[in-house]
């Protein structure tokens, strides 16, 4: 008999929720949930609207990477162009394209889902759908305007094996970089990436309209 390997939908019984804090993006809940032994466990969790990135392949095979500090891990770091689901529904691939624009001044002609992760199920819900980009071009008008850690913003173009030995090195930690450049080097060793999905294939983990 063959196992299946496949995540599967499946909610416990909750028998009590607060939300204990608010923030301007995320809140934290409390739930009760009801054990398979009958007992009851209290779960705090991060909710989170959910995020989109995007890797961003030249024709020389180099992925577009930033480089931008992050207070709570008290570092720089290396990562592909990302952001918020802050429209609730809003479709994923026009906040990757807008997230791209935003943060490289970059547009992109050839859009595929190269993988879906839950960043940390044991604390969040948070939900990011990587996107691979191709045909890359410089976006029309001006460049948006950034501020906070974003003026800080460092850009840079690198070749995809190099992202993948600096991550199996231990040198880059960025989730939405490592789980895509890694991503990408198993579908060029693979099937390839005309095999990846289409940009608008369904994402359960946060529906919206096609």
């Amino acid at each position: 008999m063959t196992t299946t390997i496949k995540d599967t939908p499946e909610e416990w019984r909750v028998t009590a929720t607060a939300v204990p804090f608010k923030g301007n993006k995320t809140s934290v809940r409390t739930d009760d949930v009801v054990m398979p032994d009958g007992s009851v466990a209290r779960r705090d969790y991060q909710v989170h609207p959910g995020s989109v990135a995007a890797l961003a392949l030249d024709e020389s095979g180099r992925v577009l990477v930033l480089r931008q500090y992050r207070h709570p891990v008290r570092q720089k770091l290396w990562e592909i162009p990302a952001g918020l689901l802050d429209v609730p529904g809003e479709n994923p691939l026009t906040a990757a394209q807008r997230e791209l624009y935003e943060e490289a001044h970059v547009k992109a002609a050839d859009w595929r889902v190269l993988v879906d992760v839950y960043t940390t199920p044991g604390g969040c819900d948070e939900a990011v759908r990587v996107f691979l980009a191709r045909d890359l071009s410089e976006a029309e008008g001006e460049r948006f305007r950034v501020s906070h850690e974003e003026a800080d913003m460092e850009l840079a173009r690198v070749p995809l094996e190099e992202l993948v030995r600096g991550v199996l090195a231990g040198e880059l930690h960025n989730n939405c970089l490592a789980v895509g450049v890694l991503s990408l080097a198993a579908a060029l060793a693979g099937d390839g990436v005309d095999a990846l999905r289409p940009a608008e294939a369904p994402w359960p983990a946060r529906p919206f309209e096609a």
